[in-house]
C-alpha cells in the first residue's frame, strides 16, 4: 500500500507533524501485517497522485487560510483524490489564542471537495525568530508567545488510527 502525505509548511513545524504521522500510520500498518510505503512530500512539488492508495494532505494556517500550496494541490488533484481515502490536516492555532475548534477557513471546503474521511486541527509551533519581517508584526500585534503547542500524542494517535483504518479495509478487501 502506497500512502501520500502532501504537506505546505512555511517554517518547517507543519512537515514535522506530517512526518509524525507517516511515521505512526506506516507503524500501524506495520503491525498490522500489511506492507506499505509511506511517502511525506511538500505539495507543491507533486506532480502526480497516480499509484497512491491513500492521501493525507496538511497545511499550515495563516491569517485563517490554508496556504497556496496545499489549496493548489486539493484543486489540481480533486477528482483523483476523490477515488481514494483522503485525510485532510491543518496546524497553527498557538499560544492561549489558539482554539483547537476554530476551523481554517477553506478547510471545511477541501474536505467536502476531496471527501475528506476527516479534518484534524493541531497546534502550531512559534519561533519569532524564523519569522519574516511581516510576520513577527503579526505576532507582536497579537501578542503570542513563542512555544511549540504541537499535542504530539494526538498527533501520533491520529496517525496511527489512519494507518489501522488502512489496514482494515486491506485486510478486508483480501479477505473477499
Amino acid at each position: 500500500m502506497r500512502i501520500l502525505v502532501a504537506v505546505a509548511s512555511r517554517h518547517g513545524a507543519t512537515r514535522e507533524i506530517a512526518e509524525n504521522i507517516a511515521t505512526a500510520a506506516r507503524t500501524a500498518l506495520t503491525d498490522a501485517g500489511v506492507w506499505s510505503e509511506v511517502e511525506v512530500r511538500d505539495a507543491s512539488l507533486v506532480t502526480s497522485v497516480d499509484g497512491f492508495d491513500a492521501v493525507v494532505l496538511g497545511s499550515a494556517v495563516y491569517m485563517g487560510h490554508w496556504l497556496d500550496p496545499a489549496a493548489k494541490f486539493a484543486e489540481t488533484f480533486a477528482d483523483e483524490l476523490r477515488r481514494v481515502p483522503v485525510w485532510v490536516f491543518s496546524s497553527g492555532p498557538v499560544g492561549e489564542r489558539g482554539d483547537p475548534a476554530d476551523e481554517p477557513g477553506n478547510a471545511a471546503d477541501v474536505v467536502m471537495r476531496l471527501g475528506a474521511r476527516g479534518h484534524r486541527l493541531f497546534g502550531g509551533k512559534l519561533d519569532r525568530h524564523s519569522l519574516h519581517l511581516p510576520e513577527r508584526a503579526m505576532v507582536a500585534a497579537l501578542r503570542v508567545k513563542d512555544g511549540d503547542y504541537r499535542d504530539w500524542p494526538s498527533i501520533r494517535a491520529w496517525g496511527r488510527e489512519i494507518g489501522v483504518s488502512l489496514a482494515t479495509a486491506e485486510v478486508a478487501g483480501t479477505a473477499s
